[in-house]
């Protein structure tokens, strides 16, 4: 029996490479190229929460704005990060439910089992 999917991604790359293609952009999207950009988004995702307190965090959806600001860096570091293992050929899929079944053996809940994903 399969297992349903914790994570869907064939649309997204899907789109992602038509969007790559219809800009020939595929001599970019090398692992190397697309890491770099990955890790340049995550900044500025970062740059959001530097110097905010827990409080003004909590508030950033009261700013539509500056929400919207973080909805779109959200948003890049996925396309990167799903660009990315689509190129590299990675089920992302796969590689969540196994690291989730990795953490539940690492750090159990206490009084529980591992319990198979």
């Amino acid at each position: 029996m399969t297992e349903q999917p914790l994570i869907e991604t064939a649309a997204l790359e899907a789109a992602l490479q038509q969007f790559a293609d219809e800009r020939n952009w595929q001599r970019f999207h090398t692992p190397r190229n697309l890491m770099l950009a990955l890790t340049g988004e995550v900044g500025e995702l970062a740059e959001i929460f530097q110097w905010l307190t827990d409080e003004e965090v909590a508030q950033l959806a009261d700013d539509p704005a500056r929400f919207t600001h973080l909805q779109e860096e959200v948003a890049d570091v996925l396309l990167y990060l799903v660009r990315l293992a689509s190129v590299m050929k990675l089920d992302i899929d796969a590689a969540v439910r196994d690291k989730l079944v990795k953490n539940a053996c690492k750090y159990p809940a206490p009084g529980t089992e591992t319990q198979r994903i």
